[in-house]
């Protein structure tokens, strides 16, 4: 069996094979970093495959790789608490099924958590099975006042940084949504 950084050598070179940008996801962890991020929790998407690899790859970071969407928001939200900067890294799907966890710990007991999602469903979404993401991923934010921002080119990368702090700020999760366009480097 290979380790998490075996595996996650080989998924990012499958993920520059299928178009995504090395530089991008380096940017993505250097702009968590820079925030004060060290510890991130992620759940595989093919989008974020090779930035999932360079967290697992970077010794400022410790990655923890999870099973279910629910141990991220455990993981990070207990982080915080014990004082460390963190981030959960998941496809769009992932979040929308966090929205109870999200409402019922997050806001009430006010712990902040940073979210770093693909933004899946678009008309760029080669995956018919997540239409319904594009449907609905930014209307369920709003249903809850979740606040978010879409980072729509490499110019926007510092506002991971701001959406992080922005989350310590108002002690509730934010969200900074990463298109395809922008992993793959196209913009």
């Amino acid at each position: 069996m290979d380790s998490n950084l075996e595996a996650s050598v080989r998924s990012a070179a499958r993920s520059v094979e299928t178009g995504y940008s090395a530089e991008v996801a380096q940017e993505i962890v250097d702009n968590c970093v820079d925030a004060g991020i060290s510890l991130v929790a992620s759940l595989p998407d093919d989008w974020i495959a090779h930035s999932i690899a360079s967290f697992e790859q970077d010794e400022r970071i410790n990655h923890v790789p999870v099973n279910r969407e629910e141990s991220a928001l455990g993981l990070c939200s207990g982080a915080f608490l014990a004082g460390t900067g963190s981030a959960a890294l998941m496809g769009a799907s992932g979040l929308m099924t966090l929205v109870y966890g999200i409402t019922k710990i997050n806001y009430t007991y006010e712990i902040p958590l940073f979210f770093l999602i693909t933004h899946r469903g678009t008309f760029d979404d080669g995956a018919k099975f997540h239409v319904s993401n594009g449907l609905y991923l930014e209307d369920v934010m709003k249903s809850i006042n979740l606040p978010y921002t879409i980072i729509n080119s490499r110019d926007e990368m510092p506002m991971i940084g701001e959406a992080y702090h922005h989350s310590r700020k108002i002690s509730r999760p934010t969200v900074a949504v990463l298109p395809k366009k922008l992993l793959q480097g196209k913009v």
